[in-house]
């Protein structure tokens, strides 16, 4: 008897990841076709499409399938064009596959790109759970800024060094103001 299929989302992305690790470790240890069957399961759940089409591009290749490879290296490019893993074992493949012309031509492809790939792109290359992360990190910067600036009046108003008030003048001479003229154009000086 099969397993019940997960239904929610998060049941969903949790599989998805363990089938990609289950995937992988298949593949470590030669059993691609069950690897491939893995995979192939989670892809039904339309969830780090990309992901999976690279890893099966990845077992194809350890298959020996170079053609199934290319087809599946071409698909995570279809849903993550900037997916620069996926790019890169197409260009080894076209270059086992001795078609040298395209070989070139990816390999271009892959020098004019940058180097870090964009936030959108890690964010479709890695799945929803890394927008949690970053939803996460997010709110507790907006919760210092807050903290930060409501405590900001409570502060100064306490009187706890960050104002800059001068301090109160005590004595006779506070009495006069020893900086300033009653006459303009005159410095008083101060009586020694």
């Amino acid at each position: 008897m099969e397993p019940a299929k997960p239904s929610t989302r998060e049941e969903q992305e949790s599989f998805v990841d363990a089938a990609l690790e289950r995937g992988e470790a298949l593949r470590r240890s030669g059993e691609i076709d069950e690897g491939i069957r893995v995979l192939v399961d989670a892809l039904s759940h339309q969830i780090q499409r990309a992901a999976i089409y690279f890893r099966l591009g990845n077992l194809y290749v350890d298959k020996g399938d170079l053609e199934r490879a290319e087809d599946a290296y071409n698909c995570a490019l279809e849903v993550d064009p900037d997916h620069a893993n996926a790019r890169h074992n197409l260009a080894v493949v076209y270059k086992r596959q001795k078609r040298i012309h395209l070989f070139v031509k990816t390999y271009k492809e892959i020098q004019r790109r940058p180097l870090r790939p964009s936030f959108v792109s890690t964010l479709r290359q890695h799945g929803r759970p890394r927008i949690r992360s970053y939803g996460f990190w997010l709110l507790v910067a907006v919760v210092v800024v807050i903290l930060v600036l409501v405590s900001l009046p409570i502060v100064r108003a306490t009187g706890s060094g960050l104002d800059a008030r001068p301090p109160a003048r005590v004595g006779v001479h506070a009495l006069v103001d020893h900086t300033r003229s009653p006459l303009p154009g005159r410095r008083e000086t101060r009586p020694s």
